[in-house]
């Protein structure tokens, strides 16, 4: 589940409404590989054209089969804003492309520029994100600054850059703390309070089981390592018992790499949603690394043995999961809170700002 999918329902009386809700997913494999084998089609087809209407078909099942307390979500996205971004970020990398091969310093103008621009564009892309976002009629919205969007989206990965990365985990916080504090539903403000302290520990927690793997592998396997870099050290002198032992050592690096990505989502997401709210209703989510590694690899494991025919049944298992290990804890009625919300909406208007026009959207 995205970070900013949308959430809020009503219930059958107050009781009900002040408990727990616990979202849910109801799409299916079989449903959405009809949705995908006909956006693949028709995106063919017309040279890749067709696929910001295929986005907006896809994420409308999307919203639509993901509920809390019995309502779903809706999408509102124009197939034509999403267009538009696919075409700036196209001509953008065919120019620098072409720069990279006339000119070293067109390359390096090049660079600058996009990432002068680049800011920009997700700020306008995030505006068209929430505001095309919408849970029984009231729209969700984003009120961040262009100037904090380049605070955020340029000092911070520039600081992570010459930091020589030590400072990333400092730029993802301050990067989920911008695009949480500052989404709203309907006139309702999140917040967002975790600090960049928490993100280290994940980013640490997942550099030393990263390093456990890689020392246990290397245990394992770095005898037939050893005997290929020995043979390699003597030549003339082929062993294939070697190169087979160099060929599973890598292979296990692989392997490793792929279960390590959905250890590192699962800490994030947690992190992420369990230090979030809407107003004064909280969030949890309770994934857990071990079930996320089965998918992940199954997943994987599916998608080859099909020639990728299992890619929509693999996407469909991943997003049930990440849904349903979300909850909400209300504060209060969940059906007061909409009504209330609803005639705050009402009562100041809400139209569609000038620059949600326009979708970053790939």
């Amino acid at each position: 589940m995205s970070d900013h999918l949308p959430l809020f329902p009503a219930s059958a009386d107050a009781a009900h409404d002040e408990a727990p809700q616990r979202f849910a997913f109801h799409g299916t494999g079989s449903e959405y590989f009809r949705i995908w084998i006909v956006n693949l089609f028709l995106s063919i087809v017309t040279l890749g054209i067709y696929s910001a209407w295929a986005k907006v078909r896809r994420t409308k099942y999307f919203y639509g089969s993901s509920t809390v307390a019995g309502s779903s979500f809706e999408y509102h996205g124009n197939p034509i804003a999403i267009l538009k971004g696919r075409i700036v970020a196209f001509v953008l990398i065919v120019i620098y492309n072409i720069a990279m091969r006339t000119s070293g310093v067109l390359a390096l103008l090049m660079m600058v520029a996009v990432m002068a621009v680049g800011p920009w564009l997700i700020w306008k892309s995030l505006q068209f994100k929430l505001y095309n976002s919408s849970y029984r009629s009231i729209r969700f919205g984003f009120r961040g600054s262009m100037k904090e969007t380049y605070k955020v989206y340029l000092l911070w990965p520039l600081l992570t850059f010459f930091s020589l990365f030590l400072a990333a985990p400092f730029a993802h916080q301050r990067m989920k703390q911008f695009q949480h504090s500052e989404s709203r539903f309907g006139t309702t403000h999140f917040s967002f309070h975790a600090t960049a302290s928490s993100f280290y520990r994940a980013y640490l927690l997942v550099f030393m089981i990263w390093l456990a793997g890689i020392v246990a592998i290397s245990v394992v396997l770095g005898a037939g390592l050893w005997a290929f870099l020995s043979s390699m050290a003597r030549p003339g002198t082929g062993d294939p018992a070697g190169l087979a032992g160099f060929f599973n050592f890598l292979f296990a690096l692989y392997v490793w790499m792929f279960v390590l990505f959905p250890i590192f989502l699962t800490l994030l997401q947690n992190l992420i949603w369990n230090n979030t709210q809407l107003g004064a209703h909280k969030f949890t989510c309770e994934m857990k690394w071990p079930r996320m590694v089965f998918i992940t690899l199954t997943n994987m494991l599916g998608i080859i043995c099909t020639l990728g025919l299992f890619m929509p049944f693999a996407t469909i298992r991943m997003l049930k999961y990440r849904v349903e290990s979300m909850t909400l804890h209300p504060a209060g009625s969940l059906e007061e809170f909409v009504t209330n919300t609803q005639a705050q909406v009402s009562a100041t208007g809400e139209g569609m700002a000038d620059l949600l026009d326009f979708d970053l959207s790939l």
